[in-house]
């Protein structure tokens, strides 16, 4: 399409899903806000492309060739890539590669973090077009890859000059996520990407049996004079360990561990990395199951539940305290029903609960090559 003179053209390039919903919302504002902090008059026209283009692979340098080569076929100036898959180079978890001749920027989304994602990646985006339009807010001049991006990067990656990136002329910027802070956000952004609220609906039958278990426990005698006669010590214990075996029980029966394909270091860091947030994403799913259990327990024992026999049973009179003690412990039952009705979910039902889209194919890709590698 014709451009005026004058404009630069900045294409957001996005994986489906997230990554598209994230540049979307941005690029209603992006224009105002890259004229706005430009200054001299420059303007910006932002597009929104959503293609897979991390389909089959996570190298860096191909990843770049790829957006190199996407570039090249439309009339951009600039080009942003945003993926919600982690990325890795060289043992070091990859935030932002650059291109400042070629006009490229690709930005993992985990690197950012789980919290104000919205926020940081608009922040990111806008730092990494006024970079490479060659002037920074500040409006220093001197080469691109000499001057740190400041904003949501200072202070939080750390700069890799050229000689370092190992980006095969893909990149002449590099910014990583290091040392435990940076393994920490990285891990908190894959969380916030796999969304593990999601898991809730997609363990319908898990919830199901957990219901069922817990309606059953709530009215049983021997349920109320173990609960009566338990501590709390040894309910917060009931309760780990019920959320532990619900926890493994999904992680092992959906075949939901990450074994590295090869038994070299990074890709061991990565395996270890990727377990991490599985483990992570399940435990708040889980978690928030737990807690819906326990109030609709209570609920339920308050409208079922009889003083006088209570009392009884327990030689507790009954009072608010009970309730809870019994709802609380009733979860850890229920949870541990859960666990055996998860069986009935297929494997497919909860990787997709359990994982974002991207994360899927790129389990789905991984396995297809470990599968071609025995075969061979």
């Amino acid at each position: 399409m014709p451009v005026s003179p004058g404009v630069t053209v900045v294409a957001l390039l996005a994986d489906p899903d997230a990554p598209t919903e994230i540049a979307r919302h941005m690029a209603r504002t992006l224009s105002a806000r890259l004229a706005d902090k430009s200054g001299q008059g420059r303007r910006f026209d932002v597009e929104v492309v959503s293609e897979p283009f991390t389909s089959g692979t996570e190298d860096p340098p191909t990843l770049m060739r790829r957006i190199m080569d996407r570039g090249s076929a439309e009339n951009w100036d600039i080009v942003v890539a945003l993926t919600d898959l982690p990325l890795h180079s060289h043992g070091r978890k990859l935030a932002v590669d650059l291109n400042h001749e070629r006009g490229l920027a690709l930005l993992s989304l985990p690197s950012l973090g789980g919290l104000r994602l919205q926020t940081r990646a608009r922040r990111a985006v806008e730092e990494a077009v006024l970079g490479l339009a060659g002037r920074q807010i500040t409006g220093a001049e001197g080469p691109p890859r000499s001057r740190p991006l400041p904003g949501p990067f200072d202070n939080r990656l750390a700069p890799l000059q050229p000689g370092q990136s190992g980006g095969k002329e893909t990149d002449d910027l590099r910014y990583v996520a290091s040392g435990p802070r940076g393994y920490l956000r990285v891990l908190a952004g894959m969380v916030r990407a796999n969304r593990p609220w999601r898991l809730v609906p997609g363990l319908s039958k898990a919830l199901a049996a957990a219901l069922a278990t817990g309606a059953v426990a709530t009215v049983n005698s021997t349920v109320w004079s173990l609960a009566a006669s338990l501590s709390t010590p040894r309910l917060v214990i009931a309760m780990v360990g019920s959320v532990a075996i619900m926890i493994g029980w999904l992680i092992v029966d959906a075949e939901l561990w990450h074994r590295a394909p090869e038994s070299s270091p990074e890709a061991k860091q990565k395996a270890r990395l990727y377990n991490a947030s599985t483990v992570v994403t399940v435990g708040i799913g889980v978690l928030v199951c737990y807690v819906g259990l326990m109030v609709i327990n209570w609920v339920w024992a308050l409208f079922i539940l009889n003083d006088q026999l209570f009392a009884s049973v327990t030689q507790n009179p009954l009072h608010a305290e009970e309730y809870w003690t019994l709802a609380w412990f009733v979860a850890s039952v229920a949870t541990v029903g859960g666990a055996l009705g998860s069986g009935l979910e297929s494997d497919e039902a909860i990787r997709a609960a359990a994982y974002s889209k991207r994360e899927q194919e790129r389990r789905h890709v991984l396995e297809g090559d470990q599968g071609d590698q025995r075969s061979k």
